[in-house]
């Protein structure tokens, strides 16, 4: 995951710190000398990190720093809010324009994911903010590039404009004819790229800007090539004068420098972050909270937003009736499932909890592989069987391991599982705390 090595080290820092007690000037210039090498050796570019721990510095050792009764947690939050204005101090939204459509350039090197990050991101802007977005196809370089904008499209449920191979500066141009005849009000122009940017790539990207007047150029750009993303950047905003950028593969880099530098070098915001390969897998960019992140601090606000996405409010009330009722069943189990996974990843997860480590995490796949047997039990009975798990004799659970892949113990196992489900919900609907939480005479529950 992105910037886990250097919250490792950023860690292992303030750990030290702590270990003081009072502070003196020299700790805090030593914890300075290895926060400038855990940066830079996150790929964050020489003068970023220059500027950066001048920042913090000048701060720390300040007299309200040094002597205030926890000097440490005071160095942290000088960090942290240090972070969060190198990346641009608070979450900046799309650009939409008075009068639609509004017209989006994706512009950036070859591979950095403009093609499948445009359409998350066209997905995202219908989902949250209502908006018709068409997604149009101006690379008529590579290879399969129109394909894989129809493919994700229609995985996505969002309309493709493509013109072949036709003038991409013409395809764009009849792209916003197309939209505003179709009542759609935000266009999204997925440009050609390179592996490395020349005149004839910059000449076409500008014709384009000229012939549509974007509301926003988004810079695509591929977190795990360090500062190669930096400096492509810096190169497309002096050709181009970008509006913002997007991050991408953000999932995969460790060491996350680019998400650090590319705010400093360019001055534009950094507006959204792709971070997995799944198409739900993409988020607005929080500078606040990614810095929160990488102290180890967490980001329950992400994850109370992915919990909001994933459960639906009306079925978790009635989930809630029936386990009040005691009437629950192994579909409602099922479906709080899926709900659960569509959240993320195990370790995804555990990074946004304040204290966790998500390193440690990293191999939970145990865990995650038992969420994949049990869904495939599930989904392997009859509807009548998963609402009366009683009429499941030896016979039916052999056909249900069969059909699953599993064994006759795994499905014991679930249904052992869902016995105490039914237990706890019996309990909680008699009013009772379940034994296992604390409750009952003379029994010690999991919290002591």
């Amino acid at each position: 995951m992105a910037f886990e090595s250097l919250t490792e080290k950023l860690n292992n820092v303030f750990k030290k710190l702590r270990g003081k007690g009072r502070l003196k000037e020299n700790d805090i210039k030593e914890a300075m000398r290895e926060v400038r090498l855990a940066l830079l050796e996150a790929d964050v570019g020489f003068k970023v990190v220059r500027d950066f721990v001048n920042a913090v510095s000048e701060r720390a050792l300040g007299a309200d720093v040094l002597d205030s009764l926890s000097p440490a947690q005071m160095v942290i939050k000088i960090v942290n809010e240090e972070l969060c204005e190198l990346m641009g101090g608070s979450n900046a939204k799309l650009e939409i324009s008075s009068k639609p459509p509004t017209v989006v350039m994706l512009i950036g090197l070859q591979g950095a994911g403009k093609t499948t990050n445009g359409a998350k991101l066209a997905s995202y802007m219908r989902k949250n903010h209502g908006k018709n977005p068409l997604l149009v196809a101006c690379d008529i370089y590579r290879p399969a590039a129109i394909l894989q904008l129809q493919t994700v499209g229609q995985q996505l449920d969002i309309p493709v404009f493509e013109m072949g191979t036709a003038n991409p500066v013409d395809i764009a141009a009849a792209s916003i004819e197309h939209a505003n005849s179709r009542g759609l009000d935000i266009v999204f122009l997925d440009t050609a790229g390179r592996l490395h940017i020349d005149d004839d790539l910059v000449d076409e990207l500008k014709a384009i800007k000229a012939a549509v007047n974007p509301a926003e150029i988004m810079l695509v750009v591929d977190a795990m090539t360090g500062q190669d993303a930096v400096n492509a950047a810096a190169a497309f905003d002096d050709a181009l004068n970008i509006d913002s950028v997007m991050l991408t593969k953000l999932d995969g880099d460790a060491r996350g420098g680019a998400a650090l530098s590319v705010r400093a070098v360019t001055g534009k915001p950094i507006k959204f972050a792709g971070i997995g390969e799944k198409l739900d897998q993409f988020e607005p960019f929080h500078p606040e909270r990614m810095a929160s992140r990488i102290l180890g601090m967490g980001d329950v606000l992400t994850l109370i937003e992915k919990a909001e996405q994933a459960f639906d409010e009306q079925k978790s009330q009635e989930l809630a009736t029936k386990m009040m009722s005691n009437k629950l069943t192994l579909t409602d189990y099922y479906d709080q499932l899926i709900s659960f996974k569509s959240m993320g990843g195990l370790s995804d997860l555990a990074g946004m909890l304040p204290g966790v480590d998500a390193k440690a995490l990293a191999n939970a796949s145990l865990d995650e592989s038992m969420l994949a047997r049990t869904e495939a039990i599930i989904l392997s009975m009859t509807p009548h069987e998963r609402d009366n798990p009683s009429v499941l004799n030896s016979s039916r659970k052999k056909r249900i391991a069969a059909g699953s892949g599993t064994t006759v113990v795994d499905v014991n196992r679930l249904l052992k599982q869902f016995e105490l489900l039914q237990t706890m919900s019996k309990q909680l609907s008699k009013g009772k705390m379940p034994a296992m939480f604390g409750g009952g005479r003379g029994r010690r529950g999991i919290f002591g």
